[in-house]
């Protein structure tokens, strides 16, 4: 919370006015909130680059998997940590085999710096940042699903297209929670748990459709 509170005063002090003044050539009376939000929304990506790459990802990673044990789904997580005995799902959680995934994506960041412009254009270009920024974060909820998984680039991008929609819509959703700068850090594990929540859906629907094999058909796609 010190964190959130403190990136968001520096940002609205520093970077809110000139803001709103450029905005006020483009966005006239909504200059004003227009700006406001901007900020928020770079304050939340600092703040989370931040929070996850230094202080939280350990617990963001035992949150996803201890969330999937609770869903039954042992043998999914498994696959990238040591299962201990117990009925409590995060005491259950061993020391990881899989090494977590890349804590930072310049090319994120770019992308992110690449979009911000849109929101100079008033209402609806605020509307669609935010839409683009959901396409991307949406299939970025599930790294460490496909990690678990062990499917290559091919299958995720297939898995993702099959799913575009509702990934979009999380997306969406997890964004503007985002957006809260103070609580950033909090909807960061509330994200976290419905995205696990979502995988072990996802998983279960593949074990029914699949029958009782899933993980030999894996095998022969990757082989191919």
């Amino acid at each position: 919370m010190t964190l959130g509170l403190g990136i968001t005063t520096f940002m609205f002090v520093f970077t809110y006015l000139p803001q709103a003044a450029v905005m006020a050539f483009t966005n006239g009376p909504l200059a004003a909130i227009s700006a406001g939000l901007l900020v928020l929304s770079e304050s939340s990506t600092l703040i989370t680059i931040l929070s996850k790459t230094f202080l939280i990802e350990d617990a963001l990673i035992d949150t996803f998997d201890g969330t999937l044990l609770s869903k039954d789904t042992t043998d999914l997580v498994s696959e990238g940590r040591q299962i201990k005995a117990g009925g409590d799902p995060i005491a259950k959680l061993g020391k990881l085999v899989k090494k977590p995934l890349e804590k930072f994506s310049p090319k994120a960041m770019i992308r992110y710096l690449m979009y911000l412009p849109l929101n100079f254009v008033p209402v609806v270009g605020t509307i669609v940042f935010v839409l683009l920024q959901g396409k991307r974060v949406g299939p970025a909820a599930h790294k460490r699903y496909f990690q678990l998984k062990q499917w290559n680039e091919s299958q995720q991008e297939k898995h993702i297209e099959q799913y575009r929609g509702a990934y979009t819509g999380f997306g969406v959703a997890a964004v503007l929670l985002e957006l809260v700068p103070v609580a950033s850090i909090f909807f960061a594990f509330t994200n976290t748990v419905g995205a696990a929540l979502w995988a072990a859906d996802i998983e279960k629907q593949h074990i029914t459709k699949e029958g009782t094999a899933p993980k030999l058909r894996e095998q022969a796609e990757k082989a191919e």
